[in-house]
């Protein structure tokens, strides 16, 4: 069995019951989450604590999740955090608006099966160690 619960994630999406549905399909499979619902919420929480992983949504008002990420890949402590971008839009559309290195992407509606699927080989393809920010 893997070691599940010291991976830590932080979920992003400025819909509450989104953010919430897949806190819930994440924890079960034995992970730690922290969920914020703005692009300007991802930066602040990374700036307080380390992650494993960030799965954030593409479209939100204020940064979206394309400047976020690209925004986390400037940043020489956080370059190496892996990131799942989540989407009703087409793969293809996502890969050529994001500027930034990703880990994959999840499709709305969300396959709770793809999704641990997606989070599992997020994981294990980060090859860098991860600095604290502190």
């Amino acid at each position: 069995m893997n070691n599940n619960k010291n991976k830590r994630i932080l979920v992003c999406d400025d819909c509450a019951a989104t953010c919430l549905l897949l806190q819930t399909i994440i924890e079960i499979n034995g992970y730690q989450v922290s969920t914020v619902s703005s692009g300007e919420g991802v930066l602040a929480e990374l700036e307080r604590q380390v992650f494993d992983l960030l799965v954030l949504d593409v479209t939100m008002s204020g940064i979206d999740g394309y400047e976020v990420a690209y925004r986390i890949q400037q940043n020489p402590n956080l370059k190496c955090l892996p990131i799942l971008l989540l989407s009703g839009y087409e793969e293809e559309t996502v890969r050529e608006k994001c500027r930034a290195r990703i880990a994959g992407i999840i499709r709305k509606p969300i396959d709770m099966n793809g999704l641990i699927e997606a989070v599992e080989k997020a994981l294990q393809s980060c090859k860098c160690q991860q600095t604290s920010v502190v």
